[in-house]
């Protein structure tokens, strides 16, 4: 049975090993200083990069993260802290729902709401799309790590005259936070590889822009649209541009991991 687990877990490692060596094998030769520092370049010129691609991802997943990472933590709280009632019941059928949306239902949902009202594209749509994707994913999650919490815990706080939200944030959500970064990485990790909800709302954008108020560039939306490209230099750079989008997720999700484990450690000695 030991070898039969051991097995499965090199089975489910291996697409992701896979992944990593043919974007490796395919894209590492168009990594250079110019990739991160350069604009791109128009059909027929050598060289080029997607540094506006890259700013513009950073900036779409930090205002996803604003959005959805406190909203998500809150109802995965709320629904543990008031699980059986009605209204709880409802919030965790409707996150299960939204989990298995199609991204491009969502891009079609923001572009209603979000672009069409205003007349334009723009980052701020493009973030609360991505934003609103990560909510359930992280409420969900957040109520299976604060389960695991023992109740005991709780009970200790409460008798020891600590507020019940106060023992929600301090005690509870404070024990389960490595099971909830992880969940919120997993939701990160999630959205920065997401393209149809940009195309209803992000657009893109060839030049450089750093305003939530205009249509900005995202590595997704630029990959895409080079790999969609008959040229084969535009196909390299698009094989970059994944190689780079997956080492973003892979520092945020060290980094955080680390903080985290350091915090955690720190709080217990």
């Amino acid at each position: 049975m030991l070898a039969l687990t051991y097995l499965a877990a090199a089975l489910a490692t291996l697409p992701l090993v896979f992944i990593l060596f043919h974007l490796v094998k395919v894209g590492a030769a168009s990594i250079s200083p110019d990739f991160f520092a350069k604009m791109p370049k128009p059909v027929g010129e050598p060289g080029g990069g997607m540094a506006n691609a890259i700013v513009g991802t950073l900036i779409l997943v930090s205002i996803a993260a604003v959005i959805g990472l406190p909203v998500g933590i809150g109802a995965g709280l709320f629904l543990v802290d008031r699980k059986g009632t009605k209204l709880a019941n409802v919030a965790r059928f409707l996150s299960d729902v939204l989990n298995g949306l199609p991204s491009i239902v969502m891009g079609i949902f923001a572009w209603e709401f979000l672009v069409r009202p205003f007349g334009h594209f723009s980052a701020l749509a493009g973030g609360i799309a991505l934003g609103a994707m990560m909510i359930p994913l992280v409420t969900r999650t957040t109520e299976e790590m604060i389960r695991v919490v023992p109740g005991s815990l709780r009970e200790a706080a409460l008798a020891l005259g600590y507020q019940r939200w106060r023992t929600s944030l301090e005690v509870v959500l404070r024990t389960a936070l490595p099971g909830i970064v992880t969940g919120a990485l997993v939701a990160v990790a999630r959205v920065a590889g997401e393209t149809a909800p940009l195309l209803f709302t992000a657009f893109g954008n060839q030049f450089w822009s750093t305003s939530l108020r205009e249509p900005i560039a995202a590595l997704p939306l630029q990959i895409f649209t080079y790999a969609i490209s008959p040229y084969d230099e535009w196909h390299s750079l698009a094989w970059a541009g994944a190689l780079v989008l997956i080492g973003i997720v892979l520092v945020i999700s060290v980094a955080a991991r680390f903080a985290t484990r350091s915090r955690y450690g720190s709080a217990v000695d």
